[in-house]
């Protein structure tokens, strides 16, 4: 079961965190994963990393937020191979409300949240179509439903991507692509370590604490769990999903009463 042997998926920011959990699972798994990332040299390891535990994958710089950029790099995968698989993962986090969150950072989290989702979809989606369907996976959050202190543009971000599932779900349904959403609640990556040393100085150990807690199963999630749920959403055995947006959050969304 969830055999994508043969199969060739894009991975967006997917050299780090869940995307690294995601390019793994999909290469353990027979899929040739093209690792999509700003951080090439980064990219580059993980890419060596799988070929070296026997697995099948590529590496190459992108900016999402660009779309002459997204263009160009997908264009030139989809002329050596046809595209089966695309996941939207990359994403940047912000603290604020709608009265302290600046423009430049609000635009900076619709450039890369938002619009690279756009990006991908629109140089990606002629490609499956063409290739008589594939899959496509958004990667969400429990901010799209859910009123989250202090996270105005992530919030506003992560509720167009749940919109923007919805939507490309239903125009291209008689193409044969199928297109869902993961709405992680916190997952424990380098990436959490790091926003929390730098808006919480000095408090690192306690705000850890607090926000593993939010989740009533007590803990934050591990990056291969999303993988594992991604692997399943993108694989034939879930042929007959499509427009729905799957919750992984420890019972943060329906058990927090």
């Amino acid at each position: 079961m969830f055999d994508l042997t043969g199969k060739v998926a894009l991975v967006t920011g997917g050299a780090s965190g869940i995307g690294l959990a995601i390019s793994k699972t999909f290469a353990k798994q027979g899929a040739h994963v093209h690792i999509l990332e700003l951080n090439i040299d980064l990219a580059n390891q993980v890419a060596a990393d799988i070929k070296s535990e026997g697995g099948s994958a590529e590496a190459h710089a992108i900016d999402i937020s660009k779309q002459a950029d997204v263009i160009n790099v997908i264009d030139e995968i989809a002329e050596k191979a046809t595209i089966n698989i695309l996941v939207n993962n990359a994403g940047i986090a912000h603290v604020g409300k709608a009265d302290n969150t600046a423009e430049t950072d609000f635009d900076r989290v619709i450039n890369v949240n938002v619009k690279g989702v756009y990006n991908c979809l629109f140089a990606t989606i002629p490609h499956l179509k063409k290739a008589g369907g594939g899959v496509i996976l958004n990667m969400a959050s429990i901010a799209a439903t859910v009123g989250i202190p202090d996270r105005f543009a992530y919030s506003t971000a992560k509720g167009a991507v749940f919109s923007m599932t919805l939507s490309v779900a239903r125009d291209y349904l008689a193409d044969g692509i199928r297109c869902n959403s993961v709405s992680p609640a916190r997952v424990h990556t380098p990436f959490v370590d790091g926003f929390i040393s730098k808006n919480y100085p000095g408090q690192e150990a306690e705000m850890f604490e607090k926000l593993s807690k939010t989740q009533p199963i007590g803990r934050m999630a591990k990056p291969a769990e999303i993988g594992a749920l991604a692997l399943y959403l993108c694989s034939d055995e879930a042929s007959f999903i499509t427009g729905c947006d799957y919750l992984i959050d420890g019972g943060f969304e329906k058990l927090n009463n």
